[in-house]
């Protein structure tokens, strides 16, 4: 391993590509992706990964799957240019874990779930061959089986495996850091730690590939600038009235944007748009004006 001296911009995350001359690192190379998310404590962005293909979205079956949790994980990946893929781990330990995987399908359209027990070697090769020649990283909260997952895809005991509390589910960390490896099959696995926030730092963009189902209906709105709410011809609250979309998707939507036109990413290009907007009214009455 290559010690870090130089104070290189932007600093390394696990998964970049590193110049070196000589002995030194020079130079981030550019990345295909970044897999982040908003910093717990601050206004910034906290970067987990680089170059990642797919996100694995770890849930564990030992406590109850969260469709917000999902939406926001696939926002994050679908913001880096990665493919989310559902993972329900600890299957052995429910009667019907096919009922489970069908409530994600129907919370989430269009989103692969693959189930997995780890002990029983369950789901592990459809996992192995999403993985192969690809760089790959969990997201999940501690407890759900990440680590687990990590040494039956490797072959090998690499990650520690903690505990999880009885009556909640609730698991330590025992991954503290972000490491990568190879896969036996072909690939990297980037392990990460347990993440209980999923805080989003993303583009408008990323939400409306999440939530396409609405996106889609969206553009046979009679209204461009449509909220989707009391305006007359909206295509999505149709679509809520006669079953097609939940209320509960089409709130998780509002939320999901929301949130994300009210960060600091988002705020300085919403900002500058609205300027451009009336500039371009401000130059158009002026033109008006100057033609009569």
């Amino acid at each position: 391993m290559v010690p870090m001296v130089r104070r290189l911009d932007p600093a390394p995350a696990v998964g970049d590509w590193i110049a070196i001359e000589g002995d030194e690192p020079v130079a981030v190379l550019p990345r295909a992706s970044l897999l982040r998310r908003r910093d717990p404590g601050r206004d910034i962005d906290q970067p987990l990964a680089a170059n990642v293909d797919v996100v694995f979205l770890v849930c564990g079956l030992d406590r109850v799957v969260k469709p917000g949790r999902i939406d926001r994980g696939s926002t994050l990946a679908r913001d880096a240019g990665a493919v989310p893929i559902v993972v329900l781990t600890k299957a052995a330990l429910m009667e019907d874990p096919e009922s489970i995987a069908a409530e994600v399908e129907r919370a989430s359209p269009g989103i692969e779930v693959i189930i997995t027990s780890a002990r029983e070697d369950v789901g592990l090769d459809a996992l192995r061959e999403r993985a192969r020649d690809l760089t790959v990283t969990m997201l999940g909260e501690s407890g759900a089986g990440k680590s687990s997952l990590v040494n039956a895809l490797l072959g090998e005991d690499v990650a520690a495996i903690g505990e999880v509390r009885h009556g909640d589910s609730k698991g330590r960390h025992t991954t503290t850091s972000r490491d990568m490896h190879v896969l036996p099959t072909g690939g990297v696995l980037i392990d990460t730690p347990g993440i209980r926030g999923v805080g989003l730092w993303v583009e408008p963009e990323a939400v409306a590939e999440t939530f396409a189902d609405i996106d889609d209906l969206a553009e046979a709105c009679r209204f461009g600038d449509c909220s989707h709410g009391s305006e007359p011809g909206c295509a999505v609250t149709e679509a809520v009235e006669n079953g097609t979309v939940t209320p509960a998707r089409l709130a998780a939507w509002r939320g999901l944007q929301d949130e994300v036109r009210a960060s600091p990413l988002v705020a300085v290009s919403y900002e500058q748009a609205r300027k451009d907007k009336e500039l371009a009214r401000n130059t158009k009455a002026a033109q008006r004006r100057k033609g009569r």
